[in-house]
């Protein structure tokens, strides 16, 4: 169902008219979303603010001694971005001198109290991971104030900080989870323009991951995912948490080899997902119900993959799905769980069927499925292989529940504990365990909803749109890779920040 107000939005005269007349009208800015397979180069001649106490937007000689420096001029420079260094007359850390020169994108200083005219900005990172009380906190404001005028439409901002729960004392924790709220309210404000703000909260020693998710939340692939707070970790043990071990990382078809399950993958969010994976190298295994043939095995022809008809609810699917896997492939690399139901009814009126089958499908199926993936023996290994990767849908209703929603709501709350506690128990095998959690997306069961109920649920969003099944995809794929190996029990909510459980 085409979106009337969007497509209004992308007409300059349109939105001159509206605007003149002063019509309470939402005029939501059309996003800019990736095209095609990742990117070698996905920030290519962007331009990048660089500020904060990590960064040399300090005259404190002390606060150049972020580990993230060498991190940050690494990651923009080989992914095509130009670093401009904020500050007042201090001079560019080397390793922002080496890495730009190194790739032809030398950085330059930004002074902020003396900002170029026409300065346009395509994102802005800052730096917040030595704050360590609320007085420090006004580097944001001295950071941010005199440059978000500059900022393009669908621009990004990301900032880095600590743990707090990991913070030295109290005051430090305070600092750092201040910046949580922070950044969701500049989501807010930003949302108007397509713009999008989040942040990485950092483990200890988990700075040598930081760039494929700053890589992601820099793109276009991020574009409907905005007010989020994200956390890296060495929770999934890998050679590569070892900074010396470290290989450097693939960022085209980062998937080649790998072997993929997705479960719904016949319409939706499946098929958009199993192409992207598809895109990126992977061999993906397309999962459906039998009554949906026709349809899987056009998407599993599409993207050059294998169709697999089961039903997810039937009790012996997990051994079906396991043997095959292990028959035809010799194991699995990345199981996405996506198969699930809606039955909605207000608790008084539901019907026990309906119940049953949410939560068989939603919950027990994906429990059952992956347990199967796990099993081993002496003789046997498990189907899942080690540094693989377990990613199920939640919702934004298992965050804040919803109207005539107990069943769904109550599932997608309970694969969120799943993937919480399976991460942990996984993480020696270098396994990560996350969940994504849509809100209003662009879908044939959205297309069905009333007309106002529908409108509702787009606008009710920093973004003011629905998204897409590609954006599902695009972090359900980001997920999938080498590059989000510090990610691991992770709710990433993929919702243009809604204002439902926000």
């Amino acid at each position: 169902m085409n979106d009337v107000l969007l497509q209004l939005g992308q007409n300059p005269q349109a939105r001159k008219l509206v605007k003149s007349l002063g019509l309470p009208l939402p005029m939501p800015q059309s996003l800019a979303r990736a095209k095609g397979a990742m990117e070698e180069r996905p920030l290519h001649d962007y331009e990048i603010a660089i500020g904060g106490y990590g960064a040399p937007a300090s005259d404190d000689a002390e606060s150049n001694d972020s580990a993230l420096i060498p991190v940050l001029a690494r990651t923009l420079a080989q992914a095509g971005a130009t670093a401009l260094v904020t500050g007042k007359g201090v001079e560019i850390p080397q390793a922002f001198t080496d890495e730009g020169d190194a790739w032809g994108r030398p950085p330059r200083a930004l002074i902020l109290d003396a900002l170029p005219d026409k300065l346009r900005l395509d994102a802005m990172v800052f730096d917040a991971t030595q704050i360590t009380d609320a007085a420090g906190l006004r580097a944001l404001y001295e950071f941010f104030h005199p440059l978000l005028r500059n900022l393009r439409k669908c621009g990004r901002v990301v900032i880095l900080a600590r743990e707090p729960g990991e913070a030295r004392d109290a005051e430090a924790a305070a600092a750092q989870a201040a910046i949580d709220g922070f950044i969701r309210s500049l989501g807010k404000e930003l949302g108007k323009k397509g713009a999008t703000a989040n942040c990485l909260y950092l483990g200890e020693e988990s700075e040598a991951w930081v760039e494929g998710p700053l890589r992601f939340l820099l793109s276009r692939r991020s574009a409907f995912i905005s007010g989020q707070p994200l956390r890296v970790s060495v929770g999934a043990a890998t050679p590569q948490a070892d900074p010396e071990l470290r290989v450097e990382p693939v960022w085209t078809r980062p998937l080649e080899g790998k072997v993929a399950l997705v479960t719904g993958a016949a319409r939706g969010i499946g098929k958009a997902t199993a192409k992207l994976l598809a895109d990126e190298g992977a061999h993906v295994v397309c999962l459906d119900r039998p009554g949906d043939d026709e349809l899987l095995s056009a998407v599993a022809r599409e993207v050059k993959g294998t169709p697999l008809l089961v039903d997810v609810s039937d009790e012996a699917a997990g051994e079906t799905i396991a043997s095959f896997l292990a028959e035809q492939f010799e194991g699995v690399d990345i199981v996405i769980h996506n198969a699930g139901v809606t039955r909605d009814k207000t608790l008084a009126r539901m019907k026990d069927k309906h119940w049953d089958q949410c939560l068989s499908i939603n919950l027990d199926a994906v429990v059952r499925i992956t347990a199967a993936l796990l099993e081993s023996s002496e003789d046997q290994a498990a189907v899942l292989r080690d540094d693989g990767r377990v990613i199920v849908l939640s919702s934004i209703a298992g965050i804040a529940g919803n109207l005539g929603q107990t069943n769904y709501s109550a599932t997608k709350a309970g694969v969120i504990g799943f993937v919480r506690h399976l991460s942990e128990d996984l993480a020696e095998r270098g396994i990560t365990v996350n969940a994504v959690a849509p809100g209003f997306i662009e879908t044939r069961l959205t297309a069905a909803i009333p007309v106002m109920i529908r409108e509702v649920g787009r606008r009710l969003s920093s973004l003011g749109q629905g998204g897409l099944p590609r954006d599902i995809g695009d972090a359900l794929t980001f997920l999938s890779t080498p590059g989000a190996q510090g990610i691991t029990g992770n709710v990433l909510r993929v919702c243009g920040q809604s204002f439902v459980g926000a």
